[in-house]
């Protein structure tokens, strides 16, 4: 990624992740239908995609609750604990075509979110939880799910 999340822009953390992500998803066509193995969880191209992708909802949801008063929605994803079927799918270039597409409008949608945000709301963000600045920080650790997968090339 381009800036360190720390020194970043609370937009560019976000987008530079989602970068990082589609990056490595580019090799994953490539995949040959074996999951990786990391930190006792199965990790799969399309597995990682769903993940980023979730992350990046819940968090959005959160935000947007947090700006309108709300309390936000309780999270009921299964997360990284379970593979579906869909997540051990051929990634195919229409998948990647689609994971740029998805990943790329969420990525959007933070950014100009958090670029509509003055500093103070950043740091001091109604609501519990985190800082939307520190949020945006927290979203950087998706990477996590597409590294897991890694650079296939």
């Amino acid at each position: 990624m381009n800036e360190h999340p720390q020194t970043a822009t609370p937009s560019a953390t976000v987008t530079a992740m989602v970068d990082h992500v589609l990056a490595l998803a580019a090799t994953w066509t490539r995949w040959n239908g074996e999951p990786a193995h990391v930190d006792d969880r199965l990790y799969t191209p399309h597995k990682a995609i769903r993940r980023v992708a979730d992350h990046l909802v819940d968090h959005l949801a959160e935000m947007e609750a947090r700006l309108a008063g709300e309390q936000p929605q309780p999270d009921h994803w299964h997360a990284s604990l379970i593979t579906t079927e869909a997540d051990l799918a051929p990634f195919t270039p229409q998948d990647l075509d689609e994971a740029r597409s998805r990943l790329t409008r969420l990525a959007r949608v933070w950014a100009n979110r958090l670029d509509a945000l003055t500093d103070e709301q950043l740091d001091d963000s109604p609501g519990e939880g985190w800082s939307f600045r520190e949020l945006a920080r927290h979203l950087n650790e998706s990477v996590y799910y597409a590294d897991a997968v890694g650079d296939l090339s």
